[in-house]
């Protein structure tokens, strides 16, 4: 039984689908809790760790997306050698207390028919474009 209690302590949600992170949301907000919400792309740092012990402060439900999103990778960047370890990514939340993962595919996110991309044609002129 003790075991068991510190399984459940310790355990993540990993979410997979918009409409199950959603109903998750509502849930925990009709709890009276609040959610900080971190997006990041995976292969978590220091930096990464950081923002979910910020996170603390400001609410009491930390749930962080694991997403490699492919709209951000131009032809024959690095999308496919993006690095990844997802177990590695899990060890470190469960250190972190963080509760859920959101961690879809991208055809969750943009659907099987996706065709609209937003072009920018002065900021990567600028900044991070250079």
């Amino acid at each position: 039984m003790l075991f068991k209690k510190i399984f459940e302590v310790n355990a993540i949600e990993i979410i997979k689908t918009a409409k199950d992170m959603q109903a998750r949301s509502d849930k925990v907000r009709c709890q009276g809790k609040t959610i900080v919400f971190i997006p990041t792309m995976g292969f978590l740092h220091e930096g990464h760790l950081s923002l979910m012990r910020e996170g603390k402060q400001y609410g009491n439900d930390i749930v962080v997306s694991i997403f490699v999103n492919p709209t951000q990778f131009g032809p024959g960047e690095d999308l496919e050698t993006y690095p990844r370890n997802f177990e590695k990514d899990l060890e470190l939340l469960k250190k972190e207390g963080v509760n859920a993962v959101f961690a879809p595919e991208a055809v969750e996110i943009y659907g099987e028919q996706f065709q609209t991309y937003v072009e920018l044609e002065k900021l990567p002129n600028h900044l991070c474009g250079l």
